[in-house]
């Protein structure tokens, strides 16, 4: 599913909102927990999962065309754990619509 396919959807779902509307929520959603994750917070949607930062040190990689070390600096990425919930949900086999 792509942001706007999560847009039509959510406008398909709540007919008082225009597809102007939804994406502007969206967005809003989105931006928030962008921003949150670059000041280095965490987020959790019961239900659903965390999102969190990970800190990755630095290291000595190699090149793979030349096998010549490199050094890799310290990295910040972005992680995502998945709730119970939604662990459990995907789990289950698809049912027939």
């Amino acid at each position: 599913m792509t942001r706007s396919d999560l847009v039509e959807e959510l406008a398909a779902r709540f007919k008082q909102l225009t597809q102007r509307d939804a994406e502007t929520a969206v967005k809003t959603i989105l931006d928030a927990v962008g921003d949150a994750l670059v000041r280095g917070h965490r987020i959790e949607i019961r239900g659903f999962g965390s999102f969190s930062v990970s800190h990755r040190p630095p290291r000595l990689g190699r090149n793979p065309r030349s096998g010549e070390a490199v050094q890799i600096p310290e990295k910040r990425v972005p992680h995502f754990k998945p709730g119970k919930a939604l662990r459990e949900s995907v789990d289950q086999p698809p049912q027939a619509s």
